[in-house]
């Protein structure tokens, strides 16, 4: 395993451009394939999500050409397969967003079960109930599912809870259906609207209601062109440096960033302590003094986003009193509270005392197990400790990145290529703010 060697305790000071957005990019190269035409997308960051899916794209019948260092061309004149391969499809978890493209151009789609991962199942009944209503068939088998259809037909669907990938998936249907389709209770994360743009350039015919975001409305167009588009930047991008500059106590001018994206974030942390100097495009984070404690939950946008939580519990762990977090989303997602403990954090699992749990969480009951906690406490300020951690997912690998800057001392990170799925040179670009860390990479 590739890891990072760092020497903490250093505060970052600095400015850090942010690259284009993880959850943006790979659906919109998916997004590019509606099209016979040329798709240009700029923006693209280097990290292996992307990577991944442009090897699924490319197996589909897509060419894919770089521009530079950011950019590329995706064009597919015709799709070849209609078959996800298990390896690459199976490592994204995500195969099941091609069902849009592949839908609409070949009426058909195979890819393999998303199962599960540590933030526990990814499940798809609510993406197939709408599905179901657009004529779309569905087959499922021990590993993989087979959705067909004789023609795609508009449909008004209400999502029982917004799903921000589902909902993607099913303005990736519907922009070639038949007819009209209205989407109710459907996600309005900022990448969504991304999305939105890049299939309104293509020629498709999407609005979100003007009085209620949540619901929007497609027309359904017999066929996309090709466009150019650049991609949004990538808030969890952003909150990860700015949680790295306040956990130790430094000042980082975060560039080529809306602030509004994230304003639920800096309002949280600006009422803990922080200094906050918003810009257009741009933000300044410093630590002017000792950040007290505070309490958030998960939620969907325009909440307090669920990819923030691990990076903001190591901040929590250096601000004054006691702090606590609840998990609304997934129903696993505190693995790195652990690692947090292993370095001296001093938490405490709880189950919030909720009366009706159903409307609550946003996760499914059937994927929540006894043995999940959905709450926890951090008590503050700790003193954190150099040590050795072994990391296995994206948000885990990154906020022990940062534990690791902020601890005094030597420590070691295992696993980086997890934190590679999200992060584009994530250490050259913590070095560039005074950080100690090196890279070793392993072949």
């Amino acid at each position: 395993m590739s890891q990072y060697i760092i020497n903490g305790g250093t505060p970052l000071n600095g400015e850090v451009f942010i690259r284009g957005a993880k959850n943006a990019s790979y659906k919109q190269i998916i997004a590019s394939m509606l099209t016979d035409e040329p798709v240009e997308l700029i923006n693209i960051p280097q990290i292996s999500d992307v990577r991944i899916t442009a090897s699924i794209a490319s197996h589909l019948g897509a060419k894919i050409n770089e521009i530079g260092e950011h950019g590329i061309t995706i064009q597919t004149q015709n799709i070849t397969s209609s078959e996800i391969p298990s390896g690459t499809g199976e490592k994204s978890r995500t195969s099941f967003i091609f069902t849009g493209p592949l839908l609409a151009r070949v009426g058909q789609i195979t890819f393999p079960s998303p199962g599960g991962d540590k933030l526990g199942k990814r499940p798809l009944d609510r993406l197939f109930a709408c599905l179901k209503q657009m004529n779309v068939e569905i087959v499922p088998n021990e590993n993989s599912y087979i959705l067909k259809t004789t023609g795609l037909i508009g449909t008004d669907y209400t999502f029982p809870k917004p799903s921000h990938t589902v909902t993607e998936v099913v303005l990736m249907t519907a922009v070639m259906a038949n007819g009209e389709t209205i989407i109710r209770n459907a996600a309005i994360e900022p990448e969504i609207d991304d999305l939105i743009e890049l299939l309104n350039l293509m020629g498709s015919k999407i609005k979100r209601d003007k009085k209620n975001p949540s619901i929007i409305y497609i027309s359904g167009v017999t066929k996309l062109h090709g466009t150019t588009h650049q991609i949004i930047s990538d808030r969890n991008e952003a909150v990860t440096f700015a949680c790295a500059a306040l956990s130790t106590r430094g000042s980082v001018s975060i560039l080529r960033i809306n602030p509004h994206t994230i304003s639920t974030f800096l309002k949280i942390i600006e009422k803990m302590g922080a200094k906050i100097n918003w810009g257009k495009d741009e933000v300044l984070i410093s630590w002017v003094k000792p950040l007290m404690a505070t309490s958030i939950e998960t939620e969907p946008e325009p909440g307090f986003m669920t990819d923030w939580q691990a990076v903001f519990s190591l901040v929590l762990t250096q601000a004054v009193g006691v702090s606590s977090v609840i998990e609304r989303v997934y129903p696993n997602r505190f693995q790195h509270i652990k690692l947090l403990n292993q370095m001296g954090a001093k938490t405490k699992f709880f189950q919030p005392e909720i009366n009706n749990t159903l409307n609550y969480y946003h996760f499914n009951p059937e994927s929540d197990k006894p043995e999940y906690f959905h709450g926890v406490k951090i008590y503050g300020p700790a003193k954190l400790l150099p040590t050795k951690l072994v990391v296995s997912d994206l948000r885990a690998g990154a906020t022990s990145t940062l534990a690791a800057l902020t601890a005094q001392g030597k420590s070691t990170i295992e696993g980086v290529e997890f934190i590679e799925r999200g992060y584009e040179k994530l250490a050259e670009r913590l070095k560039s703010l005074g950080a100690d860390i090196k890279y070793i990479k392993t072949k």
